[in-house]
């Protein structure tokens, strides 16, 4: 009778696994199996690594914890055989509710740089603003730390070069935080495409909202505890301005590149994966949005926008502030889009029916952080390595660097900088002067 009830109880908990999978997240019936399968065999693997003894404990730190950066602590921190003994923010308020989320015994640290060299790490995550990531990053990867570092990757194009010789120089575990590509959704949705479910692919668009408008903004005090100067680091030294600082960053160019590379960073990133180009990109960039505002402390990035990226196989990719956030795949026989809350497609069918056997299957990863674990121990590459993570945002900051020109622009992406016609302009944009003492080496 008890094995009965056992037999029910577990028949049960999967169905309604496969119920939340089906209904809640929208995935057919055959994917979802998949996904669950894939899920207990996860579960068996984190069982054992909770097994593990303290030679295999991940010592890690975390470098930039306000409100995403404590996010993906928290995440990291919940995995098993991992121990935080560090927390490092310019404000002390940050480090303060890091550090209690950590613990009485977590050492604190206004500079990241103390940190490390203070500090016995296995691994960081990284939730800095964006001008702060390849510094940050490259800096962990010189004293031997595997990286988790937020997205967007970085700031220039050239600065995510160097992240990538960085990794490879030192041989460091690297995963950028592009979660997208550890959701299963995305992973169906581009799996489909890449197998020709809905033809020959000519057009995908990335949605992904408007940039706000705001401003002039008025210089005030800067808040007891926290190192503006340091905070700006390698940008230039201009007064305090609140709107500049911590999550409002995004909308001023000289710290992000707006919504291109805020959801950019995710949806160019998916449009990349479906397209088959991790490790190219696009050859041409052309790009029209609204004038953003010329008035002093105000935010800068251009509030309405559409770049339209051309690819050598044909295909062509929108990343535009209109319509509904998400990815669609437009081919020549149907459409498939997919977003953060569903998946659906021009005929329920192309949805519906399985894979072959022999269909061309995609990297799998239903964790995110629970990859870069993984791969930590194995030291194999992260699903959305420095390398995916540098290709992708390098589409962001194309777009970003085509709009501010005004000016059409070509690609050569194995070169990876801008040619032809204009070159000089575009590449010009490729990095940007740092403010002394900073520079960017590897």
């Amino acid at each position: 009778m008890e094995v009965g009830c056992g037999s029910l109880s577990r028949r049960g908990f999967m169905d309604r696994s496969l119920a939340t999978l089906t209904i809640g997240a929208g995935l057919p019936l055959w994917y979802a199996r998949e996904v669950l399968a894939a899920q207990q065999e996860k579960e068996s693997t984190v069982r054992k690594a909770s097994r593990r003894g303290p030679n295999d404990q991940i010592v890690m730190g975390a470098i930039g914890v306000g409100g995403q950066g404590t996010g993906i602590m928290k995440w990291a921190k919940g995995k098993p055989g991992v121990k935080f003994v560090a927390v490092c923010d310019v404000d002390g308020d940050h480090r303060k509710k890091g550090a209690k989320e950590i613990g009485k015994d977590c050492h604190q640290y206004a500079d990241f740089r103390e940190l490390l060299a203070n500090e016995k790490l296995d691994a960081v995550t990284i939730g800095t603003v964006d001008h702060w990531h390849a510094l940050t990053a490259i800096a962990a990867m010189k004293h031997g730390c595997d990286v988790y570092s937020e997205k967007p990757l970085c700031l220039t194009i050239d600065e995510g070069k160097a992240m990538v010789k960085a990794a490879r120089k030192y041989d460091r575990v690297f995963q950028t935080g592009s979660q997208q590509r550890s959701d299963a959704r995305y992973r169906l949705a581009c799996e489909l495409v890449r197998n020709g479910r809905i033809g020959k692919v000519h057009t995908v668009e990335a949605r992904i909202g408007d940039n706000p408008v705001g401003g002039p903004f008025p210089e005030v005090a800067v808040p007891e505890g926290l190192d503006w100067n340091f905070w700006k680091g390698p940008t230039a030294d201009v007064p305090y301005v609140k709107e500049r600082c911590h999550y409002e960053f995004r909308w001023w160019y000289e710290y992000s590149g707006g919504k291109m590379t805020d959801w950019g960073a995710h949806h160019n990133d998916i449009a990349q994966w479906g397209l088959g180009m991790d490790s190219s990109g696009p050859v041409s960039v052309t790009a029209t949005g609204v004038t953003p505002s010329k008035k002093p402390n105000s935010y800068n990035c251009h509030p309405h926008f559409a770049v339209t990226y051309g690819y050598e196989n044909g295909a062509r990719l929108i990343t535009t502030s209109d319509g509904e956030n998400g990815n669609r795949f437009i081919g020549d026989r149907g459409w498939i889009f997919v977003n953060r809350e569903r998946i659906e497609a021009s005929d329920p069918k192309l949805l519906e029916e399985p894979l072959p056997r022999n269909a061309h299957r995609l990297y799998k990863s239903d964790d995110h952080m629970g990859n870069f674990m993984d791969c930590i121990h194995s030291r194999k590459r992260c699903i959305c390595n420095v390398e995916v993570g540098y290709r992708s945002v390098s589409v962001c900051h194309m777009g970003v660097i085509a709009l501010r020109l005004g000016i059409p622009l070509t690609w050569d992406p194995i070169a990876q900088d801008f040619v032809g016609p204009r070159a000089e302009k575009g590449n010009a944009m490729l990095s940007r002067e740092m403010r002394s003492p900073w520079r960017l080496e590897v």
